[in-house]
Formats: structure tokens, sequence, C-alpha cells
């Protein structure tokens, strides 16, 4: 799907147009249908099946995820739900649909995470989440039992489990122009035995990411038909790349061949420039070993497919390069280094990077583009 770093889609699914579906397009749930049931693991580590939200009077089901933009900004408002209707006999639960390969890594732009199990553990912990997180990215079977269309996709169950509304959470992803509160509005209805007067409303979000997508393994194979270059970089090259005149956030990577950590480290570095690099975002490698270890350094950067800017010191007086860089640096490597625009320093460490703390660094400090709020979410617990 084209950078916004996803694709967005309008879920029409209940309308009554025809509709091709296929194993990519199962058809949404009917109103009025019985609610399928499941057996999911979910990120608190038990499993949960629909008899175990039996004494619930309303069953809202929403379907979201990790890596998707407008499911984030959906986060807060989705446990607000969950915490306003909880004492009302309304019980919220969460499933991820997505097949965490079928996530290319540029459709993660926006994210910290993918969304995997482990990965939705991470994030229900890190936001707090007051409602079940349940994993259906293994067999998908519940999500093609539901039909959901994008994330989030909102289903509401009375008691009978019989399904009274399906679509969105309310009327724009931009919460201060959410209009109409259409969940409120049916819970609402529910509660006091009036029907849904709209029962059903299309959704925008982020598609499902159904395991016969490409995903990852596509994504890999153009990356690896990408050229890797390796140029070198002089004392004014270095003093020009710690200014940071390019606008964007930078990443620096000092490293070397035979430095253990840096190579071990290296991959979590090229994965966040395949997320960000789409965005006001750059990573640049730097190996500060002699210009004549040069073939050994370049046949590493092949083998990592290090399709970024990567460079060699260029000539054999290593003190005095490091120094036009950073005068303090005292040479040990690895050595990272992020950049605000203007050369402002977001983050400086000599050893081994903490990768989930850097990709949450990054995301705090990239300008709004695509989705507004992005940032403010970043900068929010």
């Amino acid at each position: 799907m084209p950078f916004r770093s996803l694709a967005l889609i309008l879920g029409f699914a209940a309308l009554n147009a025809p509709a091709a579906f296929s194993a990519d397009n199962p058809p949404t749930l009917a109103i009025g249908s019985p609610a399928p049931d499941f057996h999911l693991p979910a990120t608190d580590g038990k499993t949960y099946s629909l008899a175990d939200f039996q004494s619930a009077k309303i069953l809202a089901i929403v379907f979201t995820c990790d890596h998707c933009p407008t499911a984030q900004l959906y986060e807060g408002r989705i446990k607000q739900l969950a915490g306003d209707y909880r004492d009302k006999g309304v019980t919220l639960i969460a499933i991820q649909p997505n097949d965490p390969r079928a996530v290319r890594l540029d459709e993660m732009g926006y994210t910290d995470l993918g969304d995997s199990l482990d990965e939705m553990k991470i994030r229900a912990s890190y936001r707090r989440f007051n409602f079940p997180y349940l994993y259906d990215g293994a067999s998908q079977s519940t999500a093609r039992a539901y039909g959901p269309v994008s994330t989030p996709h909102l289903f509401l169950f009375d008691s009978e489990r019989k399904l009274r509304y399906q679509g969105r959470i309310d009327s724009s992803m931009r919460e201060p122009l959410a209009k109409i509160h259409d969940a409120r509005e049916a819970l609402d209805a529910l509660l006091a035995g009036k029907p849904v007067l709209n029962p059903v409303r299309p959704t925008m979000g982020c598609s499902i990411k159904w395991s016969t997508k490409g995903g990852q393994a596509e994504e890999m194979l153009r990356i690896e038909a990408q050229p890797v270059k390796l140029d070198p970089i002089s004392a004014g090259g270095l003093k020009t790349l710690r200014k940071n005149a390019t606008g964007k956030v930078v990443l620096i990577d000092f490293w070397t061949t035979w430095c253990g950590p840096c190579v071990q480290e290296f991959p979590e570095f090229q994965t966040m420039y395949r997320m960000y690099r789409r965005r006001a975002f750059d990573l640049v490698t730097v190996s500060p070993q002699f210009p004549d270890e040069q073939k050994g350094v370049a046949a590493f950067l092949q083998r990592e497919h290090a399709t970024g800017p990567n460079y060699l010191f260029s000539d054999n007086d290593t003190y005095s390069l490091m120094a036009a860089f950073n005068p303090q640096w005292n040479g040990g490597v690895p050595y990272t280094l992020l950049l605000g625009p203007g050369g402002d320093v977001l983050y400086s460490t000599q050893g081994a990077v903490d990768p989930l703390e850097l990709r949450r660094l990054i995301l705090k400090h990239l300008p709004d583009d695509d989705y507004i709020g992005q940032q403010a979410y970043w900068n929010s617990r």
C-alpha cells in the first residue's frame, strides 16, 4: 500500500451494493447476525472465547492493531469507552486481525511496534490498555468470520449476542473534529432498550493485512535488488554531517566490522531506516576504519543490504577525523547519535542502543506530515 505509511480504505462493507468477496475480502457480518465464537490468546496470557464474556449486557468488539496510525489515534477513545461503560454492563475487547508478516516495514512509518503477539503485549503495557487485547494474526479465522474492513472497526452485540451496530467509532480520526459519536450513541440506545438509528457506518483506517499479502518477504526482495554504496568522508564532510542542515531527523551510526556489538545491532538500524525513510528521517552509517579496509566494509554493507548513505573515513588520520565530528568523542564504538534539524542532539550513546527507546525518540521528534496528531500521540502516554 502506498505510503502515508499505510493505505486508507473506506469500509462500506455492509451497504447493499454488490461486492466480490474473496479470501482477502470476506463479507462483513450483517446486522442481526449472531456473534461468531472465537478462541484467541491475549496480551494478559489468557485465552478467551465468546463464553468468557457471557455476563455482559452488551459486548463491544473492536478490531484494531499496533502499527496503524489511525488505530493509534483511536486508542485513547477506545480506552475511554471501555472505562465509561464498564459499570453500565458493557464489556469491550479488542482483537488484532493482521498477520504481522504481511505488514511491510515501509507501512510501519508511524509505529514503534509491529502486530505480533509479543509486540501487542508491549503496546498494551505501554499504553495501559484497560481491556483484553486478543491476537488473531496466526489464523485470522475470527477476522474472516466478522469481516472488518479496516482498523479500527467496531461491532456491538446485544445481550443475546446479535449484532446491532458495526462501523466507525466516531466521525473523525482527529478527535477534536469528531462531531458524531456513533459508538456512544449506539451504546446508549442499546442500554435503553431502543434500536440503533444508524446501525451501519463506514470505517476509515488501515486495511486488514491478510496472510496472502506478500508483505515483508516481497519487500525484502526489492530491497536486495537496490544498490549499496560506500563513499569516503573527510573532515569537512564530518563537520557538515554533525551540523545536520538537512531539515530531517538523522540517526548516525559509527561502527566497525571488528566490533561485535556494532555488527549485532546494525540490522536494527537498517530496520528503522526501512520503517521511517519515507518521512523526514535518514540513517547515516560511518565506519571509522582505514581506507585500505574498504573492501571488507563494503562487503558487510552488501550483506546487510544497507541501501542508505554509508561512509568510510577518507584517510588514515583517524583521530583528526573523529575530532572533526566531535572533539569530545573518545573513539569507542558503537557510537550512536540522533540529531534534530540544525544539529540538536536528541540522543547519544557510546555502546549498545535500546532499539525500542530509539524508535520512540524518532517518532517523538518527527514532525506531523500526512497524519496530523501523530507527534502529539508519541509525546503522550
